[in-house]
C-alpha cells in the first residue's frame, strides 16, 4: 500500500471518528455528512491503489469506483448503493433548507453503521492480493 493510499484511508478513520462524536452531541445532520466522507475518502483510496489516480468529482467518483469494482459480488454492488446513498445526506446537510432537511439520528447512525462497513470492505479489497478478480474482460 503507497503511503496516499493510507492517507486516504487514515482521512476517512478520521471522518468515522468525527462522525461518531458529532452524533453523540447530537448534530444527526453534521454526523451524516461526516459519514459520507468516510466512504468518500475510503473510495478515493481504493481508486488510487487500483488506477494510480483519484476522481476529481463526486459523480466521477461513483463511475470510477464502478468501473474498478467486481460487478458480479453483492458487497462491492453494496459500496455504491451505499456511496450513492450517502451523498444524497451530504447533499442535504449541505443545501437542505426547512424541515426537508432534517436528518434524524437513526438516519445518521445507519449511515455511521454502513460507513463503517463500507470502509472495512475498501480496507479489505486494497490489502487483498488480486487474483484477477477486479479484471474486466469485454469479449465481441
Amino acid at each position: 500500500m503507497t503511503p496516499e493510499v493510507a492517507a486516504y484511508l487514515d482521512k476517512a478513520r478520521e471522518d468515522l471518528a468525527d462522525a461518531r462524536k458529532i452524533l453523540a452531541i447530537p448534530l444527526p445532520k453534521v454526523a451524516a455528512r461526516s459519514a459520507y466522507y468516510v466512504a468518500f475518502h475510503a473510495a478515493e483510496a481504493l481508486l488510487l491503489a487500483r488506477t494510480d489516480r483519484i476522481a476529481k468529482t463526486h459523480t466521477g467518483l461513483r463511475a470510477a469506483l464502478a468501473q474498478v469494482l467486481p460487478g458480479s459480488a453483492g458487497e462491492n454492488r453494496e459500496l455504491l448503493t451505499f456511496l450513492a446513498r450517502a451523498y444524497k445526506f451530504k447533499e442535504l446537510s449541505d443545501y437542505g433548507i426547512g424541515r426537508a432537511a432534517d436528518v434524524t439520528e437513526a438516519e445518521a447512525s445507519s449511515l455511521i453503521e454502513g460507513a463503517t462497513r463500507f470502509l472495512d470492505r475498501v480496507t479489505t479489497l486494497i490489502t487483498t492480493p488480486d487474483r484477477g478478480s477486479d479484471q474486466t474482460v469485454s469479449e465481441s
